[in-house]
């Protein structure tokens, strides 16, 4: 799973990691989009396509946008993408690689190979030929690392004093490009993976999760796990890890992006010395099926003392137009202690102590959900409450204050954010890899500038629906069995 760190420590995308969890993995994605849309409000809502071809740059060259001067871009000849924020005065760079490869490719054969991959490339490379020389080279000189599978991308990242940027390029070069792959690793990592999968099974939270998602998104790719289950990495023959690995990892299916004091030609140079070129054959994923996809209530097990529920609905693609009054609306709902649901649940009612929204994007789908741990004998009123303030986004205008004080407190977080490299290279680097275009921060809050109370009735009108929504629930065993008829919104 991702660090908290690095990427939003409570968005509703799930990612799973070679070090370890964080935060839980629904919830609200802290104060901002992480790969924003362009701003392009329009009247639709809901809708799929696919994500257009990329194709491969005909060489070396400096690509046309209106970012503003701190962003840089270049496309390598069959190499990487690269694209540079200045940071003038820091300290430290940050640098991100996304892989464009993540579960989403995975085909039910191959199911877990793309996180596998991702725990395999820390086993040794060719120039690092241990875990430890890779620990040693980045945490040697006071640096952090870190890695996440995603479902449409794998994300590696370095944080290093500026001096040392030559060191955390070379790092991720030969993690992404030169790994070793040793059978003796393969089968080493098979146990620590079932482990990590045992893991999020015994968290109810993270179960509850898991379960969400098959709830919105069935039995396709976007519904299962992103590590897999255990029988499937038990069975993950070795030629379809290394097959995974020859045709997703080439230089051509990776965006590096880095942030820090440093000139964008140099940072140009360092990546072509460490990544090299070589074009990649990805081939595209399923599309999304007609959504919500799976059952609509799923209830799972566990002897705790707290019920976990998630409830939501299917939302929009990642460049949909409207995705930035999403974005709003999820502030609204329930991103922080100023929030409705924080507001009511918690603090009014004392159903909850943690609970809170989120959105996850995909290249044609989307969720909009809520999460909530409760006493499971008021998992009943604790659901109805969330359910009226859905109710209330889709039947009642944002009022004027309220709307402006979520929009202050969207477009205040991401200024915060992006004076820190590890966040600015996140920006630069998923909006790269995910739209193949970079907001500016102005561009960023304009779009959230020009957000109306009409605009979030509209797209809420569109998407709370009673037969869009979908229900999980992990508590103590004879809890929760008769939710699902309570399964409306308030009329």
């Amino acid at each position: 799973m991702r660090p908290a760190q690095w990427m939003p420590a409570r968005r509703f995308p799930d990612a799973r990691s070679v070090r370890g969890r964080c935060a839980r993995r629904i919830a609200v994605e802290r104060r901002g989009r992480e790969h924003p849309p362009p701003p392009r409000p329009g009247p639709d809502v809901g809708g799929a396509r696919r994500p257009r071809d990329l194709g491969e740059p005909a060489g070396r060259r400096e690509l046309s946008c209106t970012i503003a001067r701190m962003f840089q871009r270049t496309a390598l000849p069959d190499g990487p993408r690269v694209i540079s924020a200045r940071l003038p005065g820091a300290r430290s760079v940050s640098v991100a690689a996304y892989v464009l490869a993540g579960s989403r490719l995975e085909s039910p054969e191959q199911v877990g190979v793309a996180h596998f991959m991702e725990h395999l490339t820390f086993k040794g490379t060719a120039g690092y030929p241990t875990t430890r020389a890779i620990s040693e080279a980045i945490e040697g000189v006071g640096g952090s690392f870190n890695a996440a599978t995603d479902r449409e991308s794998t994300i590696y990242w370095v944080r290093v004093p500026t001096r040392e940027t030559a060191r955390a390029m070379d790092v991720l070069g030969e993690l992404i490009v030169r790994p070793t792959l040793a059978d003796a690793e393969i089968g080493n990592e098979r146990q620590v993976i079932v482990e990590e999968i045992r893991s999020y099974l015994d968290d109810p939270a993270e179960y509850c999760q898991i379960l969400f998602q098959q709830a919105i998104f069935g039995d396709g790719a976007l519904g299962r796990e992103i590590c897999g289950d255990e029988g499937a990495i038990r069975a993950l023959p070795e030629p379809t890890i290394r097959d995974f690995w020859s045709r997703t990892y080439r230089p051509a299916n990776v965006v590096v992006a880095l942030a820090g004091d440093l000139e964008h030609g140099a940072v140009v140079d360092l990546s072509a010395r460490a990544f090299g070129s070589g074009n990649g054959v990805v081939g595209g994923f399923a599309p999304a099926p007609a959504l919500p996809a799976g059952e609509r209530y799923l209830l799972g097990h566990r002897d705790t003392s707290q019920a976990h529920i998630a409830v939501g609905v299917p939302a929009l693609r990642r460049d949909h137009p409207d995705a930035w009054v999403l974005t709003v609306l999820n502030t609204i709902l329930g991103d922080g202690m100023s929030s409705r649901l924080f507001q009511s649940v918690r603090e009014e009612q004392g159903l909850a102590y943690d609970v809170g929204s989120g959105t996850a994007e995909y290249a044609d789908a989307g969720v909009l959900g809520v999460s909530a741990g409760v006493d499971p004998d008021r998992l009943a009123p604790a659901l109805a409450a969330i359910l009226v303030e859905l109710a209330r986004l889709r039947d009642e205008p944002v009022p004027v204050d309220e709307l402006a004080k979520a929009k202050a407190y969207l477009s205040g977080g991401l200024e915060l954010r992006l004076d820190e490299t590890r966040h600015l290279a996140s920006w630069v680097g998923g909006q790269e890899a995910m739209h193949d275009r970079v907001l500016t921060l102005d561009e960023a809050l304009e779009a959230v500038a020009v957000v109306t109370s009409d605009d979030v009735q509209r797209v809420a009108g569109g998407l709370i629906r009673d037969d869009a929504l979908r229900l999980a629930v992990v508590a103590p065993r004879r809890r929760g069995t008769r939710l699902d008829a309570k399964l409306r919104l308030p009329a």
